[in-house]
Parts: C-alpha cells; sequence; structure tokens
C-alpha cells in the first residue's frame, strides 16, 4: 500500500486513510497514557525527585491532567552532566557512518509512532491534527537531512596539500556535553532539531524539555535510545528550567548549549554562560520575532488573506514565525480588511483534536493574560477591534484556554504593539504609501526572523528581498505569509535578536554548529 501524502505546515492536507489512525492514536493516549507517571532518564538510570512531581494539564481541558514528571534539582543537571561527559569518549569515537545510520533508524521510529507522538503533541501543548502530523513529519525530514550533509561532507573530513613532504587534514569534532532546552510550540522537532544535530556531530546531550510539554520529550528520548543512542550519550531532566539553568551555565564540562525560546530567557542564559565559564563557548539561540507581511497594491489580495490567515492564527500565533503585524497599501486597504474578515468569520475555534480544527487554544493562563491586556492595551491608545478581541469561555470551551483570533487597526505606526512579541493570535494592521515606508517600518525591530510580500510585480519582490532585514523571507505564499519553512528547502535562521548563529536549523551549515576544527600536519620522511 503507498504510503500517504506527506502533511507539511504549508500543505496542511492529509489523506483521508490519515484520519482513522489518528483518531485511534488518540484513543490509546486517552485510554493508557493520560495522567501516567514517569521518571528522568539520566546515564542507565531512571531517577525520581525528592523534590516531587509537577503535573501538566492539557489546555484544550484543564480537568485532564496529561502526566506527571519529577521537579528535577540542580543536583539531576549535574548528574546529566556527568553521564553525558562519561559518554562523550565512546559517542564521539563511534564511526561517523555508525553514528548516521543510527539516526536514520531514529527517523524510522519516528514514522513509525508518528501518529502516537501527533496525539501526545495535541493533547499536551493543544496543536490540531494536521499540525501535530507535520511535526512528527518535520522531525523525520530533519533527521535525514542532517545524515544527507554529514554524508556529503564525509564525516567533514578534508584532506590537505602542504609544501612538500607534508600531509593534512582538516578534521571537525565534536565539542562535549550540550544542554538541549526545547520549548512548548514545536515541541517534538525543535527539541529534535537540536539534539539530532549535537548527537550526529557526536556530541552528548542533557535533554531539558519545557515543562509544558515534558511528556513529547520523553518521547523523543525514547526514540533516539530505541535507535541505538548509547545510555549517558542522551540524558532527559524535567522540572522548572531555574532549577537548572545555573548549573548548565556554570559547570565546566558543559561545552556548549543550545536553546529555543524567548529572547529574555535565552540572552539571560548567554550572558550567564559566557561570564561564568573560564573561555567563550558557542550558545545556540534561536529566539522571538515580531514578523511582518507588507501587502502592496499590486497584490493578489485572495493569496495574501490566506497567507496572512495561515501565518498569524495558525496555532493560534504561539509560533516564533507567526506573522504578528501587516502592512498594506492604502490603496487596497479597505479591500483587504474586508477580505480578510470574511475570511475569519468562516474560521470557527475548536477542539483541536476535532478533524476539521484549524485553532484551538492558546497554551496556558499566561498567555490568555497576555491576550487580554493586549487587547485593552490596543483600546485604551485609540486602536480599533474589526475582529475578534474576546476570550472564549462558553460550552465547551470554558475549561481551556481559547481566544478568539483578532485584528486591531488605527494604531500609530511606532506603537508598542507594533514592537513587542505576543505570542497570541493577534495581528496589527497599518498602511502605507510607498514600499520604501514599508520596508522601512517592518525592518524597524530588533528582531530579524521570518517575514513576507504579496504582490504580483517582480521588481517590488526584488526589492523586498533585497532590502529585508530578516533570515526567513517569503513572497506571494498563500500556505504562509511568514510560517512554514521545512528542513532543506528552507533553513530557519534568525537574523539580529532572533538568533545567535546565522546559521539555520534545517540548513546545510547548521551541524557546523556543534563541531570545531583541528587542522592536522603529519610530515614524512
Amino acid at each position: 500500500m503507498p504510503k500517504a501524502p506527506k502533511i507539511t505546515y504549508v500543505t496542511l492536507f492529509a489523506d483521508e486513510s490519515v484520519h482513522p489512525k489518528y483518531e485511534a492514536a488518540l484513543k490509546r493516549f486517552a485510554k493508557s497514557e493520560l495522567g501516567q507517571h514517569h521518571k528522568m532518564h539520566i546515564g542507565f538510570g531512571e531517577v525520581s525527585s525528592e523534590a516531587g512531581e509537577f503535573e501538566h494539564r492539557s489546555p484544550i481541558d484543564t480537568t485532564v491532567v496529561v502526566s506527571y514528571f519529577p521537579i528535577g534539582q540542580r543536583e539531576h543537571a549535574k548528574r546529566a552532566i556527568e553521564e553525558a561527559k562519561r559518554a562523550f569518549p565512546g559517542w564521539s569515537a563511534t564511526p561517523w557512518r555508525e553514528r548516521v545510520k543510527i539516526l536514520k533508524r531514529a527517523a524510522e521510529l519516528i514514522d513509525e509512532r508518528k501518529f502516537d507522538i501527533a496525539a501526545a503533541i495535541t493533547y499536551e501543548v493543544g496543536k490540531n491534527r494536521l499540525e501535530a502530523l507535520a511535526e512528527a513529519w518535520e522531525g523525520m525530514d530533519a533527521i535525514r537531512l542532517y545524515a544527507k550533509v554529514m554524508e556529503e561532507n564525509k564525516g567533514y573530513m578534508k584532506e590537505t596539500e602542504g609544501v612538500a613532504g607534508e600531509h593534512g587534514k582538516i578534521i571537525a569534532k565534536p565539542l562535549g556535553v550540550w544542554p538541549v532546552i526545547s520549548p512548548f510550540n514545536f515541541p517534538f522537532m525543535l527539541a529534535n532539531g537540536m539534539a539530532t544535530g549535537a548527537l550526529l556531530t557526536g556530541n552528548t546531550v542533557v535533554l531539558k524539555p519545557t515543562s509544558e510539554a515534558p511528556l513529547t520529550g520523553l518521547m523523543l528520548y525514547k526514540v533516539y535510545r530505541d535507535a541505538g543512542v548509547p545510555a549517558g550519550a542522551v540524558n532527559f531532566v524535567t522540572g522548572p528550567g531555574q532549577n537548572f539553568s545555573s548549573e548548565f551555565t556554570e559547570n565546566r564540562d558543559v561545552a556548549g548549549i543550545t536553546f529555543t525560546g524567548s529572547r529574555a530567557v535565552g540572552m539571560g542564559l548567554y550572558h550567564e554562560f559566557l561570564t561564568r565559564q573560564p573561555y567563550v563557548k558557542p550558545v545556540l539561540m534561536e529566539l522571538g520575532s515580531k514578523n511582518p507581511a507588507i501587502i502592496t497594491a499590486k497584490a493578489d489580495l485572495k493569496k495574501a488573506v490566506e497567507g496572512v490567515v495561515r501565518a498569524a492564527y495558525g496555532y493560534s500565533g504561539q509560533k516564533c514565525s507567526a506573522n504578528s503585524r501587516v502592512y498594506v497599501q492604502k490603496e487596497v486597504k479597505a479591500e483587504f480588511l474586508e477580505m480578510l474578515k470574511e475570511r475569519l468569520a468562516s474560521l470557527e475555534v475548536q477542539d483541536p483534536r476535532e478533524k476539521g480544527a484549524f485553532m484551538g487554544p492558546v497554551i496556558n493562563p499566561a498567555a490568555m493574560e497576555t491576550f487580554a491586556k493586549a487587547v485593552d492595551e490596543a483600546k485604551r491608545d485609540g486602536g480599533k477591534v474589526v475582529f475578534g478581541g474576546s476570550a472564549v469561555t462558553k460550552g465547551a470551551f470554558r475549561n481551556g484556554y481559547y481566544v478568539q483570533p483578532t485584528v486591531v487597526t488605527g494604531l500609530p505606526i511606532d506603537h508598542d504593539l507594533f514592537k513587542r512579541e505576543l505570542f497570541v493570535p493577534l495581528l496589527v494592521v497599518a498602511e502605507f504609501k510607498t514600499l520604501d515606508e514599508a520596508l522601512a517600518e517592518a525592518n524597524d525591530t530588533d528582531y530579524g526572523l521570518t517575514a513576507g510580500i504579496f504582490s504580483e510585480d517582480k521588481k517590488e519582490v526584488a526589492k523586498f528581498m533585497d532590502t529585508i532585514q530578516f533570515g526567513v523571507v517569503y513572497a506571494n505564499r498563500s500556505g504562509g505569509a511568514t510560517t512554514g519553512a521545512w528542513p532543506g528547502p528552507q533553513s530557519f535562521v534568525g537574523w539580529k535578536a532572533s538568533g545567535s548563529t546565522g546559521k539555520g536549523i534545517g540548513g546545510p551549515s547548521y551541524l557546523l554548529t556543534f563541531l570545531r576544527e583541528q587542522s592536522q600536519t603529519i610530515v614524512s620522511g
């Protein structure tokens, strides 16, 4: 039987055969996984904490306890680093082809388990079925891409020629122990992307998932172990980030840190690590953004509306690539807004377990509060809420964290809601007269992750591409004005405050961020 077509964030299309498999996985999860108590995994041991456990409740329905995990302490971070250090000589000495083979097996296991992984993602963070399945598919593709890059570069070893009698090599070698700190919004893929990059290149890992998605992190840990990654080469700890951060930043056996999350937390880790270590070590960060879309008078407005809706309200705006501000040319602003409101009127907030769901809950009460404060701020400062603006709290939604897709117009162009990342489904819209003006406003931010333009004029698109100061940019993408990067076709790279390396996840240079070169020269005769 042929495989179902790949589900991606742009297509969000599933063969009908996918739905019964996903729904069966939901039933399995509800019957056997909900409310289970789990352990941390450090070296060969399953580890509890004297501090007890924390519970994680589903944002879909807070009466549902998804899981219980240990409240890890600093001592657990230290033990995990020790185990990773102990495993490093053996794992780094494993031939790179063997590491590639093991990680390819991990991709196969994700393929076999993708429906169960997707069900966990849905329950744990409220992602709809197609976005959750796309995340599992992206995990497979990321591993296979990195394996291919490793093979194409022959394990990053290159012979060189020097003066007569000298034989040289330039070899890229792993650094050592890497804490991998992952976020809630792509709990499987982003943990997988960072950890795979480290493991494939011969480093060892302490996997620390967000407390909003510990179960998905555990599923990833088990994929690695079942594929053949040795105990200790990958470790799994859980609990509040503040319980681990000091050990991660101060322990001299930590070779580098990789983190995806908020700018504030990432910059705190960055400064602490650089000031507490004896010398400079790498900190790989993908942080937030405030992503613009520009819509000119020469745009296909149907494409523009669909692209903005997908990018602004997919996963309830909780993507670092989400479209949160739109600049639309004066001549077409009114028509664009009418079309946008008409499209949003057909978009219902739903339980993400439902087959047709697009927009489900936000992650927690803090997100609900952020949304409510932003709406109040917009109204207070002269903005007009032209769609949405309220929480959804009645009936089946009363126990979850649901808000309406929201559009705000009329704010001053320099208002803070055009500058501050919210991570909720609230879009601010402004008008512009010239493309130069729109580009200046789009670039007027500390951030630089994703951006998009809609114009059927090739010269306008070319000017956008030449001028925009963001790492991932799109033109006329109805599948997502600013969202939908995929391993291989796009590297996911943040400029300025949105990232630290200039080398993107899912790109050809990403593995190099986990390696350091050594130049070896041997003189013969």
